[in-house]
């Protein structure tokens, strides 16, 4: 155990290491803000089809030869997530359908690019590094870490300023637009922050598990808790703990980054599943 210790010790001396850590804190705090109110507002796969996108223009970006993909990426994926959100609400294409469109044109799109143009010698690693996050996240420049964190702030300060009228929206609607709320500026608002958030979060898991980033932490509150603000709070700090030991795990033991905080977030899942059982029993 003092072997395990020490090698993690040692790793976390790295810079590299670090930026990792503290984006993936990062990403993970501005992941689970927002994924209490996509699992209840039934939009809990908006992450997905947006991820997607974001692979998408991950790979026109890396064909036209971009050194930064970062700022291309977050355009395209904002530009999506508010066409996600027009077309949902249109009368011959729910949003189930719409997310499925985009998201599979996407990643299709995405795909056959890279296939074509891309003269990487490796395209099967680069693909799956982008999929599934793999050691992208061990990567990162100071130049990212700066990015991310500004993203993050500004994920955060709009989430508090506007928590009220995130949670009337969430909740019901129609009652907030008559009490005079903007539901439709708000509802475009949370789909530009969850654009952000995918951004953010595919150097950490890749584009294919980002759903589950943004979805388990809520979803496991959720069985405990049963206010809107002890979900979120609850749901911040397991998705923070989650990130920062699969991080751990996958240093320690040499697994991929991504699929080990998702695995981490599976177990707290079925953690909390016993605890709320237990607690509704008692």
């Amino acid at each position: 155990m003092n072997g395990v210790f020490e090698k993690l010790a040692e790793y976390l001396s790295y810079d590299f290491v670090q930026y990792a850590v503290i984006v993936g804190v990062l990403a993970a705090l501005c992941s689970s803000l927002l994924g209490v109110t996509l699992v209840l507002k039934r939009f809990s796969f908006i992450g997905d089809g947006l991820s997607h996108v974001a692979f998408g223009a991950m790979a026109v970006a890396a064909v036209i030869g971009l050194t930064n993909e970062t700022p291309v990426v977050l355009a395209v994926t904002v530009g999506s997530a508010i066409l996600l959100l027009r077309t949902g609400q249109h009368t011959r294409i729910r949003g189930d359908a719409a997310i499925a469109m985009i998201s599979v044109g996407a990643l299709a799109l995405g795909y056959l690019l890279m296939n074509i143009f891309s003269k990487s010698p490796n395209l099967s690693g680069d693909v799956c590094s982008t999929l599934f996050g793999s050691t992208s996240i061990l990567t990162l420049s100071m130049a990212d870490v700066w990015l991310c964190a500004g993203l993050s702030a500004a994920v955060i300060i709009v989430f508090v300023l506007f928590y009220n009228r995130i949670f009337a929206v969430t909740f019901d609607e129609d009652f907030a637009r008559a009490t005079g709320t903007k539901a439709g500026l708000y509802n475009l608002m949370i789909a530009v922050i969850v654009a952000v958030i995918i951004v953010l979060a595919m150097n950490l898991v890749g584009s294919l598990l980002i759903s589950a980033l943004v979805i388990f932490p809520a979803l496991s509150a959720m069985r405990v808790y049963k206010s809107f603000l002890s979900v979120t709070v609850c749901s911040a700090v397991l998705s923070v703990s989650c990130a920062v030991i699969g991080i751990a795990v996958s240093l320690v033991a040499d697994t991929p980054v991504g699929s080990t905080i998702v695995a981490a977030d599976m177990v707290a899942f079925g953690i909390f599943c016993l605890a709320g059982k237990i607690k509704s029993r008692a």
